[in-house]
């Protein structure tokens, strides 16, 4: 994208993933990596730098320990945080990274006033409010990757189950980013077919057992990737530069981002994801989305859930 600038806030492992992928796809003319740990942020964008001869579009890679490198900025992904243990909730995480953000987000704001903000890291709803309250920037303008990744783990099982391509899957996981995430079956479809009704040699696939035991691997997923290599990070990575283009191309992209919400399905004051339509300048509106009586009661108690957890750390809700 032609004079387009991301700021990616942390240089670990999400971050930089989430740099590399922009660099690869051509998210942004200009990728600005941000992080305390000058020593380090100033290798990964040397060793980015290396390969933009190969990138899919011409693009700079500058940064270091210098916040100011975020100046001007469009977009500004924040990974800064601490990083999720083997057997942690990302809920766990909220106080220390609310800390951080509160830190980060006023020397965020100095230098690019302008920008839309993404939350990637983690309790990313928990945070999405935070950053909100903090910048009082309006609701279009911050907001978190939500379940754009966990969807597409969602899109992934599912394909590989009906061999189709992933593209030919249309199911979201919305709710909290968390344990209390679930997918929305009663809409979902391959095609035209409803998820249900999907046949596979003249048999129905998609059982109620399987559909269970898909959702609860979606929501475990980052679990078993963490317990194995430590961390989640190629992913996400690919995930958060997708939302980027959908920012910088103004492409009015449907993605399951997580907003505040302010009234839908009678719910406000918390960041939930849902189907919404991302383009330049942030999220254009939130999607109602069609949703059977299980499906809203369990939007609700990812509301609950997460409103619980504010309130202990001093988070405000309404």
């Amino acid at each position: 994208m032609s004079g387009s600038k991301l700021a990616v806030v942390g240089a670990g492992s999400v971050g930089t993933s989430l740099a590399y992928a922009a660099l690869i796809r051509g998210s942004a003319s200009n990728i600005a990596l941000f992080d305390v740990n000058a020593l380090k942020a100033e290798a990964e964008v040397l060793d980015l730098a290396h390969g933009t001869q190969f990138a899919a579009a011409a693009a700079t890679v500058t940064g270091g320990g210098d916040i100011a490198v975020t100046e001007g900025a469009d977009v500004v992904v924040i990974t800064a945080g601490a990083k999720q243990a083997p057997g942690q909730t990302r809920l766990d995480l909220a106080g220390t990274n609310v800390r951080i953000l509160e830190q980060l987000m006023p020397q965020l704001l100095q230098r690019a006033p302008d920008a839309v903000y993404v939350l990637v890291t983690n309790p990313c709803d928990v945070l999405t409010v935070a950053a909100r309250q903090i910048s009082g920037l309006p609701a279009e303008r911050v907001f978190s990757s939500g379940t754009v990744l966990d969807t597409s783990r969602l899109r992934w099982l599912l394909a590989r189950r009906a061999g189709v391509s992933v593209a030919s899957v249309h199911a979201s996981m919305v709710g909290e980013h968390g344990d209390t995430e679930f997918p929305v079956w009663s809409g979902a479809t391959i095609g035209p077919v409803p998820i249900r009704d999907w046949e596979v040699d003249g048999e129905r696939v998609f059982t109620a057992d399987y559909l269970t035991e898909t959702a609860r691997e979606v929501t475990q997923a980052a679990y078993k990737v963490i317990a194995g290599k430590g961390a989640t990070n190629y992913a996400i990575g690919l995930s958060g530069a997708r939302i980027v283009e959908a920012l910088l191309r103004d492409e009015n992209a449907v993605l399951p981002v997580s907003t505040v919400l302010d009234g839908p399905y009678g719910i406000s004051g918390v960041a939930l994801s849902l189907p919404s339509i991302v383009g330049r300048g942030g999220v254009h509106r939130v999607l109602h989305t069609p949703m059977d009586d299980g499906e809203l009661a369990a939007l609700q108690h990812s509301a609950d859930t997460l409103r619980n957890t504010m309130g202990t750390l001093g988070i405000q809700t309404a």
